[in-house]
């Protein structure tokens, strides 16, 4: 079963930084478009950003730009996050995506077959 692993969530301070990381299992996540979405408490599931196949690529939701950063390291098989200027209204769940079916072009691809179980992000001082 094709999985993808997160990690890097924890407690941050308003203004803090954290960087998510997405690293895949038993498949190759050079030839997968990936997203981040995000799901806070009593919220709907918000996608947060995606990275084309090549990480030439990128979205970013109106919330998180300028702010967050998306990126690729195919040789380590992982995606990273980095998120700057952490705000109490970032705390929430951060799931990884992963598509081989769709691509990043003009949006996110509207469809991934490969999540994962999520890292928790707590912005509270």
């Amino acid at each position: 079963q094709l999985q993808v692993v997160e990690s890097g969530g924890g407690l941050v301070q308003p203004g803090g930084s954290l960087r998510l990381s997405c690293k895949a299992s038993r498949f190759t996540l050079q030839y997968y478009a990936i997203a981040w979405f995000r799901q806070a408490p009593g919220k709907e599931r918000e996608e947060v950003s995606c990275i084309s196949t090549s990480g030439g690529i990128t979205h970013y939701a109106d919330s998180v730009k300028g702010r967050f950063t998306i990126s690729r390291d195919n040789p380590s098989n992982t995606v990273f996050l980095q998120m700057n200027s952490l705000k109490p209204g970032d705390t929430a769940i951060y799931y990884c995506a992963a598509t081989a079916i769709g691509e990043v072009a003009e949006s996110c691809p509207s469809y991934f077959e490969v999540w994962g179980q999520g890292t928790l992000v707590t912005v509270s001082s």
